[in-house]
């Protein structure tokens, strides 16, 4: 397998998977402002789309996105237990969990911060709405070690990434107590330290 990544996107978190899970694969920065690979290819000849993540089987069959990607990776490993088994209630749970990271926190929070051009009162606007949001998933958290209980998922990698981005664009979660103890919590695992190693994030 194939990851196609930019340090610190969203592909961090299948990164964070793909390590947790212990399969092969290689990683291959996809930078997204040049989108030049290593060795000069154009991404765009790959992914016309651009953006990462980008997972490439060894037949050549690619996977986009993000929740997609790392529920595969988690079923070719089921005893890592990075997802419930599909058809469960919980693996409906995980998906949820998912979703509401990819819609609500991911593309409808973060994403317009670091748009080029968005207005300082379209900011304010969206840094209110995605707050009341973050401190909704701080009391998801109340109780728990993880988002689905005592057990790390590929949802938790998700919301680790993303929550992180938060230094980037000026909004401040060290008051959002559940939150901050999780995501210090995931930090210190050491396949997260390793794919933030592998990208660079961590010295």
């Amino acid at each position: 397998m194939k990851l196609y990544y930019s340090p610190g996107a969203c592909s961090l978190s299948p990164h964070i998977v793909l390590k947790e899970s212990g399969l092969a694969f290689e990683a291959i920065a996809a930078p997204t402002k040049t989108h030049k690979l290593p060795d000069g290819t154009d991404y765009y000849t790959i992914n016309p789309l651009g953006y990462v993540p980008l997972l490439v089987l060894d037949d050549g069959r690619q996977l986009r996105e993000g929740p997609a990607i790392v529920q595969y990776i988690a079923d070719q490993a089921p005893d890592k237990q990075l997802a419930p088994a599909n058809g469960s209630w919980e693996r409906y749970k995980l998906q949820e969990w998912l979703n509401t990271i990819s819609t609500e926190l991911h593309k409808g929070g973060f994403s317009p911060l670091f748009t080029p051009g968005m207005p300082a009162e379209a900011k304010e606007i969206v840094k209110t709405r995605l707050m009341s949001r973050l401190n909704w998933v701080d009391g998801e958290l109340a109780g728990k070690v993880y988002l689905m209980g005592d057990h790390f998922t590929v949802a938790d990698a998700y919301l680790f990434v993303v929550a992180g981005w938060g230094k980037h664009v000026d909004v401040d979660i060290s008051g959002i107590a559940n939150l901050n103890a999780f995501m210090a919590r995931v930090a210190a695992r050491p396949a997260v330290q390793d794919a933030l190693r592998a990208e660079g994030l961590l010295k």
